[in-house]
Formats: C-alpha cells, structure tokens, sequence
C-alpha cells in the first residue's frame, strides 16, 4: 500500500498573482507530489486565480477571516477549529508572516509537527496597519520551528538582528521556471505585433499596484522619456504595466493628467507572464521596498536589461543586465539612463545594446536563463531541496 503524502498548508494573504504566490505554485509544480502534497489557507473568501490549478493538482483551498484586530479572539477561534478538524496537516508554511505569530503557536499546541514563518517583504504598509504588523511581529521568531527569508533585508524586517543566532533565517531562493523565461525572439516579434508596439522601445514593469511599487515614479519617468527623445529623435518610448490592485484607477487617472496615457499599457494579471518579458526592452522595478523580487530574477532570465531601486537587496542583482539606482534622483536621472540604451538600440538593432558586434542576438539574451540558473534561482533545483526538507525537517 503506497504511503500517503505529507500533506504541507502553506498561508497566504490571496491565492492571486503575486510575488510569493508564484513563487509557491512554481514550487508546487514542480514538486513529486505523491510524496509532498500543498494544501492552501488563504484569508478571503474570494476564488482567486490560482484555485482552480491548485484543485487540479490535487490541492485544497481552505478560508479563515482576514484579520483586523477588532476580531482577534475570532480569528484565533477559527484556526484552533481549523487544526482540530484537520489532523493530517503535518507542516505549515506561512508565508503571511504579519499574523503568524498567531496561527503558528496554535498549529503547533494542535499537533503540527512542523511550523515555518517565511520572510517574503522587507517592508510594512503604511500607517495603522504597518505599525500592527510590526507588533505582531516582535518575537515571531521564537513562535516557530524554523526561519525562512528570500533576503537579508527581508530577514531583518521580520526576525530582527541577524547576527542574534535565536533570529538566524535560512536563505531560500525565490528560483522561478528559468526555461519558461528563456529569450524566444519569435514570441517577441508576435506579441509586439499583438499589441501595436512593434516599432516602440518598451519599458516594462510586472507588479501589483500598491503603494510599495512607486507606480507614480515610473509615471514621472516615462513624462522624462518622451522630453528625451524627441530631442534625441529616438523611438516613442511605452511603458508596459502587467498587474492589478488598489492604485490602478488611481495610476491611469495620473497618467492622463500627466498627457502619455497613450503611451502606458495597463495589461492587467497575466497567466502567460513569460512571453511579456520578452516583448520588454527594458525592465524597471522603483520599489520603496521588497523581499526579493522575482520579477527583477525573471527580467534576468529572459535577457531584459534594467534598473531596480536602491531599497531593493541587491541579492536581486544576478547578472550584468540589472543595475541599482535610488528613487531620491529625479526621474529624469533615471531616464537618461534608460534613453541611453534606446539610443544604442537605435543605431545597430540589438548589438550594440548587448556589447556584441556579430549580431546574434537571440543566442545573447538566451544565455542569461542560464547565468540566472547558475545562481540557484532555477526551482527544479529548489523543488528537490525543499521535498527534502519536508521530509526530513533538515535544511
């Protein structure tokens, strides 16, 4: 008779796409799952976009009341209910570390023999709602049985002092599906045809709109470009916004006021995300704050150069393509940087962008999938290294 998989319930905020949600079903994709099974507590009633996929992979979505202080006793109800009516629930991966140091102690007073608080952000909302996270989580630490964070600046912002060994997280990589985002010049040429931008130089930004993502900076970046070339008769200059949230009605309200809303493409969550990298000539990523971003890993991958904001960890930063920069400059600082690629863009195709006089270019940007790969950002390799773990409770 064939042993039954451990079965691991891996907490989120939504089971939409994010950052640490594709991070997670990039894992549960690639993981043998007769061995390790994901089952999800996700704190919305909501079907969200990954439920469906989880469900077919054998999965089960589960609900508890997103918290709002005025229900702690029931939000603590519904988790000692939960865990009781769930026995075979052996591991619990949460990954919304802003309440864990609530549902963690509960799963494991319950009978879970394995309890992991993840560190994905190195940041808090603004407000009320950054200064309760903060004070949930001031021993977290001490409320599970292992520590995990994608960064050091992450690490820091949940678990403390690093140098405290109580407070020591252990390094996971946010590996993506490194072959999905291989550069296909095919696939660039389509959908720039597609969406209209096939003479456009494109900047392109993946992430959900919120305050943390500085979407207004872009806004006034992109207003810098279209001054620049026009003096440097350069190509018109797109900006590519892939996601969704709060700020969306907000940030195309802006746009037309600032007069480039025909220059900004909001494109919405994405399933195919890979294949928008690649219509990409530029990626940018002016964060106030990150865990590790895996949008700058996939940029990387698909051979997109950019920059990222200077709050970002600069373990994000894997190969040459990807640069730091801080968002106290004026936008236009940052313009200049990105017309300087669309000037040299513009006089020799790709190979002067690239550094290359032989003009083979696909074969260029399809070399860093594998630079990326070589950095342990490939989840095949991390699939293997957290079934281990799972297993053994060894790291």
């Amino acid at each position: 008779m064939e042993k039954e998989p451990i079965i691991v319930l891996h907490v989120v905020g939504r089971l939409d796409i994010g950052g640490a949600e594709s991070r997670i079903m990039d894992l549960y994709r690639n993981i043998d799952r007769q061995k390790v099974q994901f089952h999800f507590m996700q704190h919305t009633t909501d079907r969200c976009a990954f439920e469906a996929e989880v469900e077919a992979l054998g999965g089960k979505v589960y609900h508890v009341p997103r918290f709002n202080v005025k229900n702690y006793v029931s939000y603590k109800m519904a988790w000692n209910s939960f865990f009781r009516n769930h026995p075979e629930i052996k591991i619990v991966h949460g990954h919304m570390t802003s309440t864990a140091a609530i549902y963690l102690p509960i799963a494991k007073k319950v009978g879970v023999q394995l309890t992991i608080a993840h560190a994905r952000s190195a940041g808090v909302d603004p407000g009320l709602k950054g200064y309760v996270t903060r004070f949930l989580r001031r021993n977290l630490y001490k409320k599970c049985d292992y520590r995990f964070t994608c960064s050091a600046l992450a690490a820091e912002a949940v678990f403390g002092n690093q140098k405290q060994e109580e407070r020591k997280a252990v390094f996971i990589p946010n590996a993506i599906e490194v072959d999905k985002f291989r550069y296909d010049e095919k696939v660039r040429k389509d959908l720039r045809y597609e969406l209209g931008i096939e003479d456009k130089f494109v900047i392109g930004h993946v992430g959900r709109f919120s305050p943390m993502k500085n979407h207004q900076y872009m806004l006034r970046i992109l207003e810098e470009c279209t001054k620049l070339e026009k003096e440097k008769r350069l190509p018109e200059t797109v900006l590519m916004f892939l996601g969704d949230g709060e700020l969306k009605e907000e940030i195309m309200e802006q746009s037309v006021e600032l007069g480039i809303s025909s220059r900004v493409l909001f494109l919405g969550n994405r399933r195919d995300i890979n294949r928008y990298y690649q219509a990409m000539d530029y990626f940018l990523l002016p964060s106030f704050y990150e865990g590790l971003p895996g949008t700058a890993i996939e940029a990387q991958a698909g051979g997109v150069p950019g920059i990222i904001s200077d709050r970002i960890t600069e373990e994000a930063i894997v190969t040459d393509l990807m640069q730091s920069r801080s968002i106290k400059e004026e936008p236009v600082l940052w313009a200049k940087e990105i017309m300087k690629k669309s000037e040299e863009m513009s006089f020799d195709g790709y190979a002067k962008n690239f550094g290359v006089q032989d003009k083979n270019i696909p074969e260029h940007r399809q070399k860093y999938a594998t630079l990326v790969r070589e950095a342990s950002f490939d989840v095949k390799e991390q699939a293997d290294r957290m079934q281990n773990f799972y297993f053994t409770g060894k790291i």
